[in-house]
This record gives C-alpha cells, structure tokens and sequence, in this order.
C-alpha cells in the first residue's frame, strides 16, 4: 500500500505544473477567443460592469482587447519564464472579473450567500487563482545580482 501511495504522490508533484499551466491555458483562450468572436455568453455581464465603470471606449473594442488579453494570458502560462509577467496579469484580470459580485449585485446574487449562476461562475476563479498560486510555487527564485 505504501509503494502505491508513493507512486500517487510522485505523479501528483510531476503532473501539477504542466496540468495547472494546461488547464488556465485552456479556460484563457477558450473565453477569450468566444469574447473576441462576440460569442461568449459572459458578454452581458461584462458589459453591465463595463458601462458601471469606464465607458471610455465602445464595448465592441473593449469586449475584443478583453478576449484578446485572455488569450495571452492563456499562452503566456505554456510558456515557462513567462510566470513573472503573466501571474500579475491574472492577478489584475481577476481582481475586476470579482468587481461585478460588489457592483453588480442584481445579477450576481439571488440572495445572502447565494449566488446566481453568474456569482457562481465568478466565484470559481478561486480555483485560477489557486492554480496560479501552485504554478508560482514551482519557479525558480531570482539570483541575487552580485555587488562589483
């Protein structure tokens, strides 16, 4: 039992990066090229949230530029060294995707702690963030520069 135990959890710690990048890959560009095809079915509410917060642009360019960075962030986690720039980039991209829990509320709750299927697929960016979080955990640290 032990030796099996082992095995598990050596395949777990060797299959936890490369499936933690695939998988933001996957739910990156998938969301992002249906936002930029004007498919996507998150389009309304990202737009409620767009005309309650900085209608500086017409959503149609907005709604593309937004698929467009999803479908780099997406990219940017098959590519290894790349984790220094595109974590902060998820990190600020989820930071607004929870603004519509605040200032949506109509849309996002049906209730105290009861969360329409919006709010729900909201609060799954817990888990992105937690897959970001097991992915920085695997980069190498910065040498330190030495002094001349």
């Amino acid at each position: 039992m032990k030796s099996i135990d082992l095995f598990i959890i050596h395949l777990a710690r060797k299959l936890s990066e490369p499936l933690s990048r695939f998988g933001l890959f996957i739910v990156f560009f998938w969301f992002g090229i249906l936002k930029v095809f004007e498919l996507s079915p998150a389009s309304p509410l990202v737009q409620s949230l767009f005309e309650n917060t900085m209608p500086v642009m017409p959503f149609s360019v907005f709604i593309v530029l937004f698929g467009l960075l999803e479908m780099l962030i997406g990219i940017m986690f098959l590519v290894r060294g790349a984790e220094r720039a595109v974590i902060p980039l998820l990190f600020f991209h989820m930071a607004t995707t929870l603004l519509p829990l605040f200032l949506l509320t109509s849309i996002t709750w049906s209730g105290f702690l009861i969360p329409t299927i919006e709010g729900q697929y909201i609060i799954k960016n817990i888990l992105i963030i937690a897959l970001a979080i097991n992915i920085a955990s695997h980069v190498h640290p910065m040498k330190k520069k030495e002094s001349v």
